[in-house]
C-alpha cells in the first residue's frame, strides 16, 4: 500500500519491490533494487525515510522517520523480520537481525552487525564493524556494549541520552497522560492520508 501523508509522496524507482501488504507512507525514497516484504512499514511520519540500493526490509519491520532524525538506510543493508528502525542511521552494508530495535539520533557504522533482539539505544552511535551480542544493548557515544544483566551500569549512560526529550519532546518525569495526549494528536495528521493507486 502506497500512501500520501502530510502532502508527500513516496517515491519508488522501477526496480524496487514494495509487497502489496507493505505499507510506504509519506516522504519515502527507495534505492533501486530495494524490496519491502510483506507486512513492512516505511512510514515518514514528519521527516524523511531514505532507503538505499539493495536493501531488504524483510517481514514486519517498522522504518519511521521523524522531524529531527529522518530514517536513513545505506545501501547493502538487510532490516531483519520485526525490526524497528526510529529515525536512526544505518550506514552500508550493516546486518540488522530479527527484533533489533534502532532508537532516534542512533547511528550503526558500516558493516555493524546487531544480532537477535538487541538494542542501539537512542542518540548512540555504533563503531563500524561492531557486533552486538543477541539480546545485548549498545548505549553512548561512542556506544558500550551492555548484556541484559547489566541494567544499573547501563542506566548511568542511558540516563543522559534524554530517551524522553529526544522520542517525545517532554522532560523525564512527564505524565504518561501529556505524553499521550501529544502522541494522539501528531499521529491525528493520517487521519488525512490518501491512498495512491
Amino acid at each position: 500500500m502506497v500512501i500520501e501523508h502530510r502532502g508527500k509522496r513516496p517515491i519508488i524507482p522501477e526496480s524496487a519491490y514494495v509487497a502489496p501488504s507493505a505499507v510506504v507512507c509519506g516522504a519515502v525514497v527507495l534505492g533501486e533494487r530495494a524490496r519491502v516484504l510483506h507486512g513492512a512499514v516505511l512510514t515518514a511520519e514528519n521527516g524523511e525515510v531514505r532507503v538505499g540500493a539493495d536493501v531488504v526490509v524483510m517481514e514486519n519491520a517498522l522504518v519511521r522517520g521523524r522531524a529531527d532524525h529522518p530514517a536513513v538506510i545505506g545501501d547493502a543493508v538487510l532490516v531483519g523480520p520485526h525490526a524497528h528502525v526510529n529515525g536512526a542511521t544505518i550506514e552500508g552494508e550493516v546486518f540488522l537481525a530479527t527484533g533489533v530495535s534502532v532508537f532516534p539520533g542512533a547511528v550503526a557504522g558500516t558493516r555493524s552487525e546487531l544480532r537477535i533482539n538487541s538494542v542501539l539505544h537512542v542518540n548512540s552511535r555504533l563503531a563500524p564493524q561492531t557486533v552486538v551480542p543477541i539480546g545485548w544493548i549498545a548505549a553512548g557515544d561512542p556506544a558500550e556494549l551492555f548484556s541484559p544483566d547489566r541494567h544499573e551500569e547501563l542506566w548511568e549512560v542511558q540516563r543522559g541520552l534524554d530517551f524522553p526529550g529526544t522520542v517525545y519532546g517532554v522532560a523525564r518525569g512527564t505524565p504518561m497522560r501529556e505524553i499521550m495526549a501529544r502522541q494522539v494528536e501528531f499521529y491525528g495528521a493520517h487521519l488525512d492520508d490518501r491512498l495512491l493507486g
